[in-house]
């Protein structure tokens, strides 16, 4: 069966994006976007973002993740080492972010290379979550096969009993990756398809500054 979605596009009429504006720090940019899309936008999760890697035969994969934080200019998510993604940029190394909050209007395009976070803040996060949460990272083997839902929940009920009564440590194969930002694209929707998109790209400690047609 063929599907026309035609009839759903939208005029976007969203804010101007000026160079005066954006300044010269894509980080603080980020970071007053994103304040946007907590204050602003209604997103029910206006930290989730789209992650973006290659397999081993270079074919694409992608999913979403949670942003948990922007630390000395790395923007940090969580996963389980052995899972489709983890393998993957332990491969390549190379990913990219989309954030887009429909309700301002707005995408952020983030470009790197990916490496795994510090021990002890992987290990402060993990403290910090729920212990349904802490049983769940220790109970799958995410992205393996499984018979059915009744043996995820086996391996659950396995794990609570192995941590009854004490507390649950951050298992070895789970922990933070952070992405070193090499360019980041800053989307707003305009009137008439014509977006402002402001890209920057890092030259060592600094960054340049270019507007893309949209």
């Amino acid at each position: 069966m063929n599907y026309d979605y035609h009839d759903t596009r939208r005029d976007e009429t969203g804010e101007t994006l000026e160079e005066a504006h954006a300044g010269d720090e894509p980080l603080a940019l980020f970071a007053r976007w994103m304040e946007d899309a907590h204050a602003r936008s209604g997103e029910e999760e206006p930290t989730a973002c789209s992650l973006a890697t290659l397999g081993h035969d270079g074919a694409p994969s992608l999913r979403m993740v949670l942003l948990r934080s922007v630390d000395e200019g790395r923007f940090v998510f969580h996963t389980h080492f052995g899972s489709r993604k983890g393998r993957e940029l332990e491969g390549d190394g190379r990913a990219a972010l989309c954030f887009f909050w429909s309700r301002l209007h707005r995408q952020v395009r983030i470009e790197g290379r990916v490496e795994r976070w510090q021990a002890d803040r992987s290990d402060a996060y993990f403290a910090s979550r729920p212990r349904s949460s802490q049983l769940g990272a220790w109970s799958s083997p995410q992205s393996e096969v499984i018979e059915d839902r009744d043996a995820l929940e086996a391996l659950v009920a396995e794990t609570e009993a192995r941590f009854e009564g004490q507390e649950v440590p951050r298992p070895p194969f789970w922990g933070g990756l952070a992405l070193i930002p090499d360019a980041i694209e800053f989307w707003q929707g305009r009137r008439s398809r014509l977006h402002d998109r402001l890209r920057f790209e890092r030259s060592g400690e600094a960054w340049s500054r270019v507007r893309l047609a949209p």
